[in-house]
């Protein structure tokens, strides 16, 4: 069964597939920030979404981050694993790309289970 949750005016912001929550790319708001800052703020934005949706960070299943700038990637890291325990860590693959939109550092796709 499919079930969409959280219309936007392009795309579903979850998509529940299978028993499996799909999350569409979520950037920062405050793009002033640098990539620490940006997972920072992605990261709480990941906490209220699987909130809505029946889940938590600890049912993450896979990951998937864009990154323009592999110079601070390691800031990237440890925002994340600030955000996750040790043993909760999903799957993940962090892509180089040329661009995600002006001043956007990084892109994080999730999904997780309910």
């Amino acid at each position: 069964m499919l079930k969409r949750h959280i219309p936007t005016r392009i795309n579903h912001r979850v998509v529940e597939a299978g028993g499996i929550l799909h999350f569409g790319g979520l950037v920062a708001d405050d793009l002033s920030q640098d990539m620490k800052g940006q997972t920072q703020q992605i990261c709480i934005k990941i906490d209220k979404l699987l909130a809505e949706v029946g889940s938590s960070k600890d049912r993450l299943v896979t990951a998937m981050l864009y990154i323009t700038d592999f110079e601070q990637k390691e800031g990237m890291n440890e925002a994340w694993l600030e955000w996750l325990d040790a043993g909760d860590l999903p799957t993940r693959a962090t892509i180089g790309v040329a661009e995600l939109g002006k001043d956007v550092l990084i892109e994080v796709v999730v999904s997780a289970i309910r």
